[in-house]
């Protein structure tokens, strides 16, 4: 019987990394490609949130960070040089791993087992002693990565205007509480959220240090919040579907069923003149 693998690995376990030639490193940092170019972990190829991990087109049909196309999707990990055997480490610089967690669900979704996310992300991976560089890193060459579907439960805007108000099933947005109560809005053109959403924010998932809380915890917390509906009834969203993944992955770890990603998230159903309630 083989041994799931953990969807975090802790900074001190990357030592081994190097002697295996079937591992692929990505720095996934968000809008840091000039901190990559000057320093990332050796042998890490950089994966670009807006072009390599989402089909952005319009805000309004998909959000500000639409899944790629299947066949995109194909080509990003060809180039990358990955296989269906790679085993895949990916890290960001945000505490936390947002974009790492978004390419985590990505390659989970499309049956992809070895994929693992730097616990802490680089910052802690350096701590930790990795080596780093500013060299030019160039992929193995592959073949294409043959893909058939997005296998991980998804949502999208009629569903969830459907369910969010439901008994039965739970909408858990993982924005920031002043986010969620539509005090501030960074981001977006319009400050609230879904009615009938629940709020978790995702950094209660982590420590003080900005590293994962122990899985045990992760499945104490997630347990009692959802505990009034069945696992295939929990649909999570954020902004545009980056931050939603880190608490799908946190659920994971947890050794919980992964709930359904709504993708579209604020960021489409704030554009589309849905119900909202707003401050105030």
């Amino acid at each position: 019987m083989s041994i799931k693998l953990s969807p975090i690995i802790k900074p001190a376990e990357l030592t081994w990394l190097n002697q295996d030639e079937e591992i692929v490193i990505i720095d996934a940092s968000a809008g840091s490609k000039e901190r990559y170019d000057e320093q990332h972990l050796a042998g890490a190829l950089f994966a670009d949130v807006n072009n390599d991990l989402a089909n952005i087109v319009d805000f309004a049909v998909g959000g500000r960070h639409p899944l790629p196309t299947l066949e995109q999707f194909t080509l990003v990990l060809q180039r990358f040089g990955i296989t269906k055997d790679t085993h895949v480490i990916v890290y960001d610089d945000k505490n936390g791993g947002n974009a790492a967690a978004r390419l985590w669900w990505m390659l989970k979704a499309i049956g992809h087992e070895k994929v693992q996310v730097i616990d802490g992300g680089f910052q802690a991976a350096v701590k930790a002693g990795f080596p780093t560089t500013n060299k030019i890193e160039i992929p193995k060459a592959v073949e294409k990565y043959e893909i058939t579907a997005w296998n991980l439960p998804l949502s999208d805007i009629n569903e969830v205007e459907k369910v969010a108000k439901t008994d039965d099933y739970i909408v858990i947005d993982v924005r920031d509480a002043n986010r969620f109560a539509g005090l501030t809005e960074p981001i977006d053109l319009i400050a609230g959220h879904i009615p009938g959403a629940t709020n978790i924010p995702f950094t209660e998932n982590l420590d003080a240090t900005g590293a994962f809380l122990a899985p045990e915890i992760l499945k104490e917390k997630y347990a009692a919040a959802l505990s009034h509906v069945l696992p295939e009834n929990v649909i999570a969203h954020c902004g545009s579907g980056i931050t939603a993944c880190h608490t799908l992955l946190a659920m994971d770890y947890a050794g919980l069923p992964i709930p359904k990603l709504y993708v579209g998230s604020w960021s489409e159903w704030s554009r589309n003149n849905k119900e909202m309630v707003l401050a105030g």
